[in-house]
């Protein structure tokens, strides 16, 4: 008969499209550990491009040349800390002379010695050893200051600026002085950065002052952060196409991370805050609570070409009891699976479940076999047993979801609500009175809704409450520094970022931001082709790394010091395409870009400045290294994935973006990456977008419904999976922009735009001094004064006795 023919054909296409997809089961867990950056090595590693690597001899050469005219028989290691002090102050009056090459050679000089003398060193910790040593005695000489002083000049060299716009094509050639200098800069603010257990206390006290001096505005009119920044906006503008961006962007990266803190830093200033605001304390700690988590085994999608093959009657019963008994949520890391309860239950299941089919059957028992036995067992798994019980997060509860239940609950049962009256339940019956407890025990008050608040009594009453105490903070000093130019950083950060994704095509318009990375003379063998493709990948991937990492940081401690502030960067963002943006980002392949290997760890610094370098074949660069997974990848789509997430959370208007724009295939298929943080942000995502995705979609990705209800916070009486929801009012989302840009805007112009001329400046009542006053007169006042004098004084009665009858 004709009818049971589909079955094979779906079995085929299933086993087909397995093979060929990017491995669910084969996919091993990602042992990766999330933090501020990668670790010190790596870090400095990725400032410089495999183009670069002839430069390091040359910075030698340099040195060496230099130092033993100076001091004779002798290594920079043998010296103590007086003599090298003293070369360091000869080397820093060498950057006084006019003479632009003499100057370009001894900042060479002292590069070398910030990538740790290597020529002296036997072995990696060494070279690493003597850069960070030589760094904190450079900026004790005052190092950091003379090559700002230096980087200034360079930005402003009009010359090397127009000989880049008419050159054809850009190189590094272009940009060695600021290659130079961005590097001695990047050197000492990551090594100085980095805290080390045996560091002795004068190092600390010097990470201190330097932190202040890049923080708050010494010498300058601005904080350092926001002279990077500027040279971002002009590279973009296209004034100054020869700036090594890759540089600069790793700079930015680092000085906002040692200026403002990272995210440990982050979370102890939150706890602090909220103690000062007298809120209770967090339910828990985010970064442990994460750390924690497991990745789950993601949903497959050649099921559901056969799921919809199935959507037809169902089939006979004979071929359905063949299918291995398992629960379908096979997401789940947590589920509690009683191995002594009897599998009956599960039969129940499967004969209830239309949708599921034989195929995910067998594929969870792939997936479960580690976690679960198939058969009833006597024991669990050693690994089973450290498994949390119940879920990761504590639920929370907002004041407006408190005031929604009762605003329904009343006009149920009443027939009229009381506005924002939570404590009144009079006529409510029992279960409502329960309700309300339970939700009020897990209300959360955020920092954030504390400063809204505050900010609407200032608005409300600007004279009686007077001036607000604003706390002069690194985060405050910086938003105050970028606010006139915000909107261009923000288009011109995402212009490189658009212009770094994988998954961009090279057009006649995008940005170049190969400018620090392509070598004067092209490859002309094909391993040196293989070599500059990698160090191309490399140098895209380094800078959609420091990018994400850097927007995050930014929204982050915004959000910390003022809700507003960060409400104007994610709206800038918002309005310069973020989300289509990201959303292009991960439509690729995405397990592909986080085990890519475009690095050749034999050339990586500080490798190859003490190891032999072996003979590079076509092969070898091929292979790669042996790393599981890419960390620089795995980190920029975390970063990207969180900046997502804090664009759209409880913006209506921003998660119809997400629907809009089809996000929901595109953040799915990065479930396959078993990275429980990353599917944590994933889930996250799709958890706001379920209620408008239908219920088709919720009734064939049941999977991904499970991983959401174990992985993400529950908020009570949120209807995240069926779509009841209140505030879904698609007339409303043009208004949310609106409205939440005028209290922006409201917000900016109270703290930051000091009007003189306003009405609520104070009026100087004491005769003496108003007429004591210097008024700047016309210069033809002297000829028609008496005029003026007869015609508005004289020829005008004046009734004094008038000022008697005056009340």
């Amino acid at each position: 008969q004709p009818q049971p023919q589909p079955q094979p054909k779906g079995r085929e296409l299933f086993r087909s499209q397995r093979k060929e997809s990017e491995g669910s089961v084969d996919c091993p867990n990602l042992e990766f550990e999330y933090g501020d950056a990668d670790g010190h090595g790596a870090e400095l590693a990725e400032l410089y491009s495999y183009t670069e690597e002839p430069e390091l001899s040359l910075n030698r050469r340099c040195f060496e040349e230099d130092f033993h005219t100076q001091v004779p028989d002798r290594r920079w290691l043998e010296l103590d800390r007086a003599q090298q002090k003293a070369y360091i102050m000869h080397l820093l009056d060498g950057l006084e002379v006019v003479n632009r090459d003499k100057r370009l050679r001894v900042a060479r000089a002292i590069l070398y010695l910030a990538q740790g003398v290597f020529g002296d060193c036997d072995n990696e910790g060494d070279v690493l050893h003597w850069s960070r040593h030589n760094s904190f005695l450079l900026y004790q000489l005052g190092t950091f200051s003379a090559f700002l002083e230096l980087l200034n000049m360079e930005i402003e060299n009009s010359q090397a600026c127009s000989s880049a716009l008419r050159k054809p094509a850009i190189s590094l050639a272009d940009s060695t002085e600021l290659r130079v200098l961005l590097s001695v800069m990047y050197l000492m603010v990551e090594n100085i950065r980095v805290e080390q257990e045996t560091d002795p206390p004068e190092w600390k006290t010097c990470r201190d002052t330097f932190r202040m001096e890049l923080s708050f505005p010494v010498h300058t009119e601005e904080p350092f952060a926001l002279l990077l920044f500027t040279m971002v906006t002009k590279f973009c503008s296209g004034h100054a196409p020869h700036f090594p961006m890759k540089k600069v962007l790793l700079l930015l990266w680092k000085v906002l991370l040692f200026t403002l803190g990272g995210f440990e830093a982050l979370q102890a200033m939150k706890v602090r805050r909220r103690e000062e605001l007298g809120l209770p304390p967090l339910p828990e700690d985010s970064i442990q609570v994460v750390r924690g988590m497991r990745a789950a085994s993601p949903p497959t999608y050649a099921i559901e070409l056969v799921e919809q093959q199935q959507q037809q009657p169902q089939q006979k019963r004979g071929h359905r009891s063949r299918r291995p008994l398992m629960k379908q949520d096979s997401l789940d890391i947590y589920n509690e699976r009683d191995p002594f309860k009897n599998d009956e239950g599960g039969v129940d299941e499967e004969e209830n479940d239309d949708v599921d089919s034989g195929i995910e059957g067998e594929l969870d028992l792939l997936e479960r076999d580690a976690i679960v036995p198939a058969v009833p067992a006597p024991r669990l798994p050693i690994e089973r047993v450290s498994f949390p019980k119940g879920l990761p997060w504590a639920p929370k509860v907002r004041q407006k979801d408190i005031e929604h239940f009762l605003e329904a609950s009343r006009n149920k049962f009443i027939g009229f609500t009381l506005g924002q009256d939570t404590e009144t339940l009079i006529g409510l019956p029992r279960p409502i009175h329960e309700s309300v407890k339970t939700l009020k025990q897990h209300k959360y008050v955020s920092i954030s809704d504390v400063q809204i608040k505050n900010e609407e009594e200032l608005e409300k009453c600007p004279m009686s409450l007077g001036e607000e105490e604003v706390q002069e903070t690194p985060c405050e000093v910086l938003y105050r520094a970028m606010l006139y130019n915000l909107p261009q950083y923000m288009i011109a950060l995402l212009k490189i970022l658009l212009a770094a994704a994988p998954t961009s095509k090279a057009k006649t318009d995008s940005i170049n931001i190969l400018a620090d990375v392509l070598p004067e003379e092209m490859p002309i063998t094909v391993l040196q082709s293989m070599k500059l493709g990698i160090d191309v990948n490399r140098h895209k991937e380094i800078i959609v790394k420091s990018i994400s990492a850097l927007l995050l940081l930014l929204l982050k401690h915004f959000k910390l010091n003022h809700i507003y502030q960060f409400e104007y960067v994610s709206q800038h963002l918002v309005f310069a395409n973020c989300i289509p943006l990201i959303l292009k980002f991960f439509n690729q392949n995405i397990m592909s870009y986080i085990t890519a290997k475009n690095s050749i760890s034999v050339l990586d610094y500080p490798h190859c400045t003490v190891c032999d370098l072996p003979e590079l074949t076509a092969e070898s660069l091929e292979a790669g290294d042996n790393n599981q997974f890419c960390w620089r990848n795995l980190f920029s789509c975390i970063n990207l994935l969180r900046i997502l997430n804090k664009l759209t959370k409880w913006k209506h208007s921003r998660t119809m973006m997400l629907v809009v724009f089809k996000s929901a295939p595109i953040l799915k298929r990065a479930l396959k990456v078993k990275q429980a943080m990353m599917q944590l942000y994933v889930l996250k995502l799709l958890k706001i977008q379920t209620k408008y995705l239908g219920r088709q979609w919720r009734k064939s990705n049941m999977k991904t419904m499970s991983a959401i209800y174990q992985k993400v916070r529950h908020r009570m009486n949120d209807d995240w999976a069926y779509g009841n929801d209140i505030d879904a009012r698609p007339w409303d989302f043009q208004a949310e922009e609106c409205t939440l840009r005028a209290n922006i805007e409201a917000f900016n112009s109270r703290r930051y735009d000091k009007p003189q001329d306003s009405e609520f400046a104070p009026v100087d009542n004491c005769l003496q001094s108003v007429l004591g006053q210097r008024l700047e007169l016309p210069e033809d006042f002297h000829y028609s004064y008496e005029l003026w004098l007869e015609r508005e004084v004289f020829s005008q009665p004046i009734r004094w006795e008038e000022l008697l009858h005056c009340q």
